[in-house]
C-alpha cells in the first residue's frame, strides 16, 4: 500500500509517539549473572576459610532475591538466615550493614528499624554496585564478629570488581 505524501509526516510522528510511550512503559536494569554471583560468593568463602572461619555466604540480586547461597561444613545453624538477612538489608536500605548498625548506635537511625522482618543490622552485608548502579549485595555470617564477616564479603566483591567496572 502506498501512503500519500501528505500523510507520511503524520504517520512518522505517530510512530515516534508510540515508541516514546513504549519506553515510558518499560525499564532496563543491570544485574549480576549467576556465574559472577557465584564467583563472588566463592571468593568470600575462601577468604573466611583462610582466616579460619566457617561461614555462610549469600549473594542477592538488586531485588533482594537469592542468587547464590554457600554454607561451609561447620557454619552455625543461624548462618544461612543471618547472611541472607544481611544481604537483603543491604539492598533494602541501599547501605552496607556496618554503616546501618553505626547509624542506629549513634542515633541517626531509629533503632526500631532493626526489628523489622528480614532485617539484620549487623556488619557483614555489602552493596555490589558499579557506576552508582546497585546490582545486588553480598552477606556473610559465621565469623566471630561483623567486621570479620565484612572482610570476607569485601574479598568477594574484590574478586569480581574487574567484571563490574564498565
Amino acid at each position: 500500500m502506498r501512503v500519500p505524501r501528505s500523510l507520511r509526516g503524520v504517520l512518522s510522528c505517530a510512530m515516534m509517539v508510540s515508541a516514546a510511550k513504549a519506553e515510558d512503559a518499560t525499564v532496563t536494569y543491570n544485574s549480576l549473572t549467576p556465574d559472577v554471583a557465584l564467583e563472588a560468593a566463592q571468593a568470600a568463602l575462601k577468604q573466611c576459610r583462610t582466616d579460619g572461619y566457617q561461614v555462610s555466604v549469600v549473594v542477592v540480586d538488586r531485588f533482594g532475591e537469592t542468587q547464590v547461597l554457600l554454607r561451609d561444613r561447620y557454619a552455625g545453624l543461624p548462618a544461612n538466615d543471618t547472611a541472607t538477612r544481611k544481604a537483603w538489608t543491604t539492598v533494602g536500605f541501599r547501605a552496607d550493614t556496618s554503616q546501618l548498625a553505626a547509624s542506629i548506635k549513634n542515633g541517626t537511625l531509629d533503632p526500631r528499624l532493626a526489628d523489622l522482618p528480614r532485617v539484620a543490622m549487623l556488619g557483614g552485608g555489602l552493596k555490589i554496585e558499579t557506576a552508582d548502579t546497585l546490582l545486588g549485595a553480598i552477606g556473610v555470617s559465621g565469623a566471630p564478629g561483623g567486621d570479620k564477616d565484612e572482610k570476607c564479603a569485601r574479598a568477594g566483591i574484590d574478586a569480581i570488581r574487574d567484571k563490574l567496572d564498565f
